[in-house]
């Protein structure tokens, strides 16, 4: 039998656009071993989910040439997977190799049940009887730990949770016990308590099952937690291909070691992230890094306790810009839609906490304990139920719609999605200046545009792209736009609800830089909403950590992070992954 399950030679993708040809993956080649978890790390369209697509042959055959060759390797043969025909291609596929996508909400029919969909694959690849696939369907779910196995067979995708969803997709794919499985991205944007269980989960799965796996992320942190080898890819091509203890020890990349800097640091508070850029725009990227150790290199992005206790009496000397009492938002929970409300979901329970004028917020927790609920009542796109919001002395919370528009200016938002949060029928030009027009804020058009100009150019983006469409950009750029449509009101509070979640480790590090530098011009004060708390810590003067509702720790976050009161708190630290980063 064959050492490995899969060998890679030469794989080279093209695609053809109105642009050009685009050299997706250039030339690859490596092995995946029998029984062992290969992590494919690196930045959005560095080739990793091309790589993954072309190994499955979901790649589009018009205007895509894949080249090289991928030898599938079973007991009792070496199959070619680029060379056979479509219908053998559809009977290894799901079946011998199966995939976990990244986004569980699209993977999954929204118009079928959770258990209808993992049956019909059962059903498909091993023709068993409805009944039988059914069984096998809730033991699956059992094996991936989904509460309620029987109940849940018979839910939507919609009324189940984002980590819920991702076991059903596990489940899908382990159906028909695999040799391969890859998993594409499969806990960006995942709460970290959720993603630390799906890690163990497919660990476990794993030594149970003695599968191959390759598991798909831009997050080393994450990759150290999983796999046993790393192979690290750059704009199509592998850089290196080690060992995870070798990748975190000795990397012999500038881009490696970009990766592993730009993570926040627990053991240290940083005036700003380290990027891959600091990294590979100042070196020969084939330099040997022999002579350079990560601690050394982190530490010298380190502030000194002197300068934190300076920054913090500034802040704290001052009067709160925005203040909330008690502010609670309860939703009726009601048996049909006639009946009276006999109970309340309590999404924000009397809450209380204050922003200072240049202060960072920080405020974490799991998906659902309220977070995001909390900073739209703040602003009052939802209506709190009661309680009271206090801005520079004015009652949010009593004034009239018309009052409070005028006062939208000095607050306001950067969602968590950037693909929704622009029009996609808007130019960016547009998108920035309509909350110009719609406040009156400039003379006219003219001086609005030169705005626009100033504000993309302060972002980090060129006046080039004022004409562009939001579907030209990417999710980091995007982003950008949505803080510099922000800023162009001159805001005073900004609500950051999620709004680095999704992004590589490496945009977030230039974000979050962004978002510093923007801060200490304009004298911005943020509650930055997130679930991981180790970007909550590096960023925040203060923190408060919430569940169901309740603000149940504050304080400043080395506080939290080396002596938390809460057993909650505690287990959010103790899903941080990366850790061996930080020792």
């Amino acid at each position: 039998m064959h050492t490995s399950i899969l060998s890679v030679q030469n794989l080279a993708v093209q695609f053809t656009t109105e642009e050009g040809i685009y050299d997706a993956v250039k030339g690859i080649s490596f092995e995946i071993p029998r029984g062992k978890i290969v992590g494919i790390v690196g930045e959005s369209g560095s080739g990793k989910s091309v790589t993954s697509l072309a190994i499955m042959r979901l790649l589009a055959a018009q205007n895509t040439a894949v080249k090289g060759s991928i030898l599938f390797h079973t007991s009792t043969e070496t199959i070619d997977i680029l060379g056979i025909p479509d219908s053998q291609m559809t009977s290894i596929r799901g079946n011998k190799i199966a995939m976990i996508f990244q986004e569980p909400m699209t993977s999954l029919n929204p118009v079928h049940t959770c258990g209808a969909q993992v049956t019909e694959a059962i059903q498909r690849h091993q023709g068993l009887a409805k009944a039988e696939a059914k069984q096998k369907t809730i033991e699956l779910f059992t094996e991936v730990q989904l509460p309620n196995p029987a109940q849940l067979y018979d839910r939507y995708p919609h009324e189940i949770s984002g980590g819920q969803k991702q076991r059903v997709l596990i489940a899908m794919a382990l159906s028909c016990d695999p040799a391969l499985l890859i998993a594409d991205e499969p806990t960006t944007a995942l709460d970290v308590t959720v993603q630390k269980n799906i890690i163990e989960l497919l660990k476990r799965i794993r030594d149970e099952r003695n599968m191959s796996m390759i598991f798909i992320s831009h997050d080393l942190g994450v990759i150290s937690e999983i796999a046993d080898e790393v192979m690290v890819m750059y704009r199509g091509n592998i850089l290196e291909h080690k060992s995870v203890a070798a990748i975190f020890q000795q990397p012999d990349n500038p881009y490696t070691l970009g990766l592993l800097a730009c993570k926040p640091n627990m053991n240290l508070q940083l005036k700003r992230l380290p990027t891959v850029a600091d990294f590979i725009n100042h070196q020969d990227e084939k330099k040997s890094l022999a002579t350079q150790n990560l601690k050394e290199i982190i530490a010298t992005y380190a502030i000194s306790n002197e300068d934190i206790k300076k920054r913090r009496d500034l802040i704290y000397s001052q009067t709160p810009i925005l203040s909330v009492q008690n502010l609670a938002k309860w939703y009726p929970i009601k048996k049909g839609i006639f009946a009276k409300a006999k109970n309340f979901f309590k999404a924000v329970d009397e809450v209380s906490f204050e922003i200072y004028p240049g202060e960072t917020l920080g405020l974490v927790g799991e998906s659902g304990c309220g977070k995001t609920t909390l900073g739209r009542c703040l602003l009052r796109l939802i209506e709190p139920t009661s309680g009271d919001i206090n801005y520079q002395n004015i009652a949010l919370t009593s004034l009239s719609a018309k009052k409070l528009r005028s006062l939208r200016r000095e607050l306001q938002i950067v969602f968590q999605d950037p693909y929704s949060a622009l029009n996609p029928r808007f130019t960016i030009g547009d998108a920035i200046m309509e909350p110009m027009q719609v406040h009156g804020i400039h003379a006219n058009n003219e001086e609005r545009k030169n705005k626009t100009i100033e504000l993309l150019e302060q972002v980090g983006l060129s006046a080039d792209f004022f004409n562009r469409y939001p579907h030209e950009f990417s999710g980091g750029q995007r982003q950008r736009i949505c803080i510099a449509r922000a800023l162009a009101l001159q805001p005073k509070v900004i609500i950051c609800d999620e709004s680095v979640s999704a992004l590589d480790v490496s945009v977030q590090a230039q974000v979050l830089n962004l978002l510093s530098d923007l801060q200490e011009k304009f004298q911005l004060s943020y509650l930055f909403i997130s679930h991981d708390l180790s970007v909550v810590k590096h960023f925040s003067d203060r923190m408060l950590v919430m569940n169901a509702g309740k603000i149940v720790e504050s304080g400043f976050p080395e506080e939290i992070y080396h002596h938390p009161q809460q057993a909650y708190t505690q287990k959010l630290i103790d899903a941080i992954p990366g850790k061996l980063l930080f020792n």
